[in-house]
């Protein structure tokens, strides 16, 4: 491998480790325009795993902003990304495919008891497919798995009195 083609391939890892942090990012800001500028024309979302929808970028955003919408803070950690370029058939460098571990703490509206701890937490693994276009790397595929979830204890409503 020549100095050339692995300073390409080092500048392409950088560009798909930016674009899994966008997606993060515009998801925990609630940015769905940015949200859906993540993705290839064709691009698809699939958060079935999780009790939500698959479709495609527009339909998915809209979903999400419904969805997450009662949890005013929320954090995305995406780690321990494996990247691979080129795993379609004859692909010349121009694919990406990446495994990425989340864990996802969410608190709800904020209530009367002063805590910031999150009410939600949940945690799985994301796999994206990515295709490098005349825009940079886009968003071919998001599909979530999720493997876990906690809430916090159910919020106790006063005894009515008689």
């Amino acid at each position: 491998m020549t100095q050339r083609v692995e300073l390409a391939t080092v500048m392409d890892r950088f560009a798909v480790d930016g674009l899994v942090t966008e997606y993060a990012v515009a998801v925990d800001d609630g940015d769905w325009e940015g949200y859906r500028g993540l993705f290839a024309p064709d691009g698809r979302a699939d958060y079935r795993s999780a009790g939500g929808i698959e479709g495609d970028a527009e339909q998915v955003a809209g979903w999400l902003s419904q969805s997450i919408d009662p949890f005013p803070m929320r954090q995305h950690l995406i780690v321990n990304r494996r990247v691979r370029f080129g795993q379609l058939d004859q692909d010349t460098g121009d694919t990406a495919r990446i495994q990425a571990d989340y864990i996802n703490p969410m608190r709800f509206t904020a209530d009367d008891s002063g805590s910031t701890a999150p009410d939600f937490v949940c945690g799985g693994r994301y796999a994206f497919a990515l295709v490098r276009t005349y825009d940079g790397w886009r968003l071919r595929e998001v599909v979530v798995q999720e493997k876990w979830r906690r809430t916090s204890p159910a919020r106790q409503e006063p005894a009515a009195t008689g």
